[in-house]
């Protein structure tokens, strides 16, 4: 692996999501050899990944390199890894480029999709929790708008046309949404062969109402925004399997469709290693304490989506976003501080700032403490908001001229198929097991 060797305490942050992220960004001028290990060289801003899976936006825009973050320490290490298991026992980790010694090991690994065990969801559906995924989705979307250009047979083209998505929480809602506006503004215009009204967007949701983690009122102005849009909702309506072509729900429900966006739900990603008694069974997660140590281990962290911390008032954990992980990994980072020291911890307490979603254009909802507001006045707040978080200049940069040229053209300048998808999806799965 080729760490250099050093007296100062090694930190090892497995991860370079939110959590890992601010973590590291602290930590990099301190008496620690910092080192970040992540399968991918770049920092993914995850809330964005639904605009560039429906050609709002270029990867680039959302990522960022991950060795922008490490060169500005001279103690501080990136290496691009796959962390394979974790030897507590002997303060070591094993990645598929070598083993490597620790003092502190904060693990960062995140989510991934939960398909709830159905088998034929995660053998033919389309997910998005990487920039690889979200191009995956783009080239697919793209490529059915060509295909059903030219088929002769209507029940083909019909299927082409029929875009399901299955999880109505704050990614199924804006991933929708944009396909609506795609086919409201772009495909009149792209694809004169086709008639708008013959696509079809279905949002399948097994509760009773969308954006179920949000306030009855964001749920219900959701719910307008997307029918105003011409979006099919379908509550109360499960999944019970995809074979590729025909979508069957536990209602008479049935969708023959090319296009199946699984957007339901989340599990954690541990590493091995560790004990059993350390990871939650039913949510997959790390049980941590109000330090983020995990269960039985003092010098083992886990933040972020991974870290399983009840509280009265999370008695669940908290939200698997991106808020919690960032707090997380601010916390400890002062705590790490603290520790080395000698120092008592202080124990982590979650700030609560609110949750959004946009629907589309002029269209979004916020809930802000006890403040419950939406349309163009959200719209604008969650537009700022993401702004705001997006890691580097040139990337908040890039990304606002994209939604200032979109929001004056009515226009999604990135449609385009870089990297085509069908024909050999199921030969390569390209990076659709990535996590």
């Amino acid at each position: 692996m080729n760490i250099p060797r050093t007296e100062l305490p090694r930190l090892v942050i497995v991860g370079g999501g939110f959590a890992g992220m601010s973590l590291a960004r602290i930590l990099l001028k301190e008496d620690l050899q910092v080192v970040i290990l992540d399968r991918h060289n770049y920092h993914t801003f995850q809330p964005l990944l639904y605009q560039v899976s429906t050609s709002g936006l270029e990867p680039d825009s959302i990522a960022y390199p991950l060795r922008k973050i490490t060169r500005s320490s001279k103690k501080a290490i990136f290496r691009l890894a796959e962390v394979n298991s974790i030897n507590a026992e002997a303060n070591t980790i094993s990645t598929n480029i070598g083993d490597l010694a620790y003092d502190y090991l904060v693990i960062a690994t995140g989510s991934k999709t939960n398909f709830f065990g159905n088998k034929s969801i995660e053998e033919h559906g389309m997910w998005m929790k990487t920039v690889p995924q979200a191009l995956n989705i783009r080239s697919l979307i793209l490529e059915n708008l060509e295909q059903a250009v030219i088929t002769d047979d209507p029940e083909k083209r019909k299927a082409l046309l029929n875009f399901v998505l299955v999880g109505a929480g704050p990614t199924g809602v804006e991933l929708s949404g944009a396909i609506a506006e795609l086919r409201n503004h772009i495909v009149p215009n792209d694809y004169p062969d086709i008639d708008p009204t013959e696509m079809h967007i279905h949002l399948l949701e097994g509760l009773d109402r969308v954006l179920p983690p949000m306030s009855e009122h964001a749920s219900r102005k959701a719910n307008q925004f997307l029918k105003e849009l011409g979006v099919d909702i379908h509550l109360n309506t499960m999944v019970e399997s995809y074979d590729g072509h025909l979508v069957t729900t536990n209602t008479d429900l049935k969708l023959k469709t090319e296009t199946f966006i699984w957007s339901a739900g989340v599990t954690g990603a541990p590493v091995k290693g560790l004990n059993a008694s350390a990871i939650k069974e039913k949510a997959n997660r790390y049980e941590v304490n109000a330090f983020n140590q995990v269960k039985g281990y003092e010098n083992v962290f886990a933040i972020g989506d991974i870290a399983l911390m009840q509280t009265k008032e999370y008695p669940k954990g908290h939200p698997m976003v991106a808020q919690p992980a960032i707090q997380q990994g601010k916390h400890l980072a002062k705590n790490l501080k603290r520790l080395i020291k000698g120092e008592q911890l202080e124990a982590f307490e979650y700030r609560d700032k609110g949750t959004m979603a946009t629907v589309g254009r002029n269209r979004a909802v916020v809930d802000l403490g006890r403040m419950r507001f939406s349309g163009f006045s959200a719209w604008f707040v969650w537009m700022f908001v993401h702004l705001w978080f997006l890691i580097g200049f040139r990337n908040r940069l890039i990304t606002f001229f994209n939604w200032v040229y979109n929001y004056i053209n009515y226009d999604k300048a990135a449609r385009l198929i870089i990297r085509p998808y069908k024909g050999y999806e199921r030969k390569m799965k390209i990076d659709k097991e990535e996590i």
